[in-house]
């Protein structure tokens, strides 16, 4: 006898769709994933993917220096191209596939000369379109070019910090980042976070939004699933001994003072960036902080 499918509820949020299911069992009350109806293909270019080694948290001594990780499904490395140095050569986007190392989605390229290439996918990318990177490319989605050919105003993500570097900058789902200016050798970018920065203009950025765009709505609805993401319990600093943490011990539910790191970093808006960082005299303004 055939399972029945549990009953599912489309919602639509920016022009994309997430799905909540029925709350037939208890981790599904809250689930909300997406749909994946982007995805063309299931299964990795076996040209394009390396093994991927877990760590646990543990350095090569086998301690553990970083805590709560662990466990987690098996994955394999889709090699992405974050240069886009194929200058003047036409590409075909063959497919668009799922990526379990990142929270937007990758196209799978193929150039007139036979290439095959995974690239960080941007929202609207078709299948059978043609992108291009280098002096010859329109500021069209997908297309890669230098800050200096780009049009005032577009949104663009996958911007390097230095030429040649490869993409450092807008990588993850939905984030964009737009040019508003250039000055000299220098264009003005406005970052996802809300800082203005100059960048030199002979960095590369590619036109358009990281894909997956209604990542920040989804909730995995059960702790398991972050269980197979590789994520262990993470403890609260307040729950712990005074020997384990700052913010442990006390009669009670104490809340534990002002909030800290286990290394005594304070937290909740005490900055941490140094003054003499030389990255500093890029910045035009700041990020917006949460008040």
């Amino acid at each position: 006898m055939q399972k029945e499918k549990p009953l599912i509820s489309i919602a639509i949020f920016r022009k994309m769709a997430v799905r909540k299911f029925k709350p037939v069992t208890p981790g599904q009350r809250r689930k909300v994933i997406s749909t994946f109806e982007e995805i063309t293909r299931s299964t990795p270019e076996k040209s394009l993917i390396k093994p991927l080694k877990k760590t646990g948290g543990r350095n090569s001594a086998g301690r553990m220096t970083m805590r709560y990780m662990g466990g987690g499904h098996k994955k394999r490395y889709r090699v992405i191209d974050f240069h886009r140095e194929k200058d003047g050569i036409p590409a075909v986007v063959k497919s668009i596939e799922y990526d379990p190392n990142r929270s937007g989605r990758i196209a799978m390229v193929v150039y007139e000369d036979g290439e095959k290439r995974y690239i960080v996918a941007p929202h609207g990318l078709k299948l059978g379109q043609k992108i291009m990177s280098g002096k010859d490319a329109s500021p069209d989605v997908g297309n890669a070019m230098i800050l200096d050919d780009m049009p005032l105003g577009t949104i663009a993500h996958n911007i390097e910090l230095r030429p040649g570097q490869g993409a450092a900058l807008a990588r993850s789902a939905g984030s964009y980042a737009q040019l508003t200016s250039r000055d000299g050798k220098y264009a003005i970018i406005k970052l996802p976070s809300g800082e203005s920065r100059m960048i030199l203009t002979t960095c590369k950025a590619t036109v358009g939004t990281v894909s997956n765009p209604d990542h920040d709505l989804e909730k995995s609805g059960k702790a398991g699933r972050s269980r197979w993401l590789g994520r262990r319990p993470r403890v609260r600093g307040v729950a712990m001994n005074p020997v384990d943490h700052p913010m442990g011990g006390g009669e009670g539910r104490a809340s534990g003072g002002h909030p800290r790191s286990r290394t005594g970093l304070l937290a909740k808006g005490y900055k941490t960036r140094s003054k003499k960082k030389d990255s500093n005299k890029y910045i035009v303004e700041k990020r917006k902080t949460r008040k």
